[in-house]
């Protein structure tokens, strides 16, 4: 009995030591490319987080192919999920403001992020995106994988040139 409660307790201890790296966010070491603000329980800079474009693809990433009103053919973006990346700073609210390089800002409720595959694309059929290509980051629903997504609704919510994400 003595030996399964020190495995256990030894275990317990490798558990939460592994996991702390986790609940920290380090400071980015490059220039940033997305700050998150408002709701958040992890801060790296003052009250918000900063990422930068190494931290983001630090995260788990994930690819898709679908088509978009602003391109000519179907295209593959690739980035984290925003499921994935508001763990990361410990989001808490309803719904995320975005805010785009020229402060085009629309609302994405958190129920879109839960339902939908929904990525912060850096690449664009694995390319890296430039300001000139809708980057660095870029807001992507999987618009072919269900019918209401491709609406007006939908299309306004992928926002590019995303510069900044406010939980409320």
């Amino acid at each position: 009995m003595t030996t399964r409660r020190t495995l256990n307790t030894a275990l317990l201890w490798a558990g939460l030591a592994l996991s702390a790296p986790a609940l920290a966010l380090d400071a980015p070491s490059s220039r940033p490319v997305l700050t998150v603000s408002g709701k958040i329980a992890v801060k790296n800079a003052g009250n918000t987080a900063r990422f930068d474009m190494k931290m983001i693809k630090a995260l788990p990433q994930h690819s898709f192919t679908t088509r978009t009103p602003w391109f000519d053919k179907p295209v593959k973006f690739t980035g984290p999920l925003l499921a994935d990346l508001l763990p990361a700073v410990k989001a808490h609210g309803t719904t995320l403001s975005a805010v785009a390089i020229n402060d085009y800002r629309i609302d994405i409720p958190m129920t879109d992020v839960q339902r939908y595959k929904v990525i912060v694309a850096h690449q664009l059929d694995d390319k890296s995106m430039a300001v000139r290509d809708k980057g660095p980051l870029f807001v992507v629903f999987p618009f072919d994988t269900a019918a209401e997504l491709r609406t007006s609704t939908y299309y306004e919510r992928s926002i590019w040139q995303l510069k900044a994400l406010e939980v409320r």
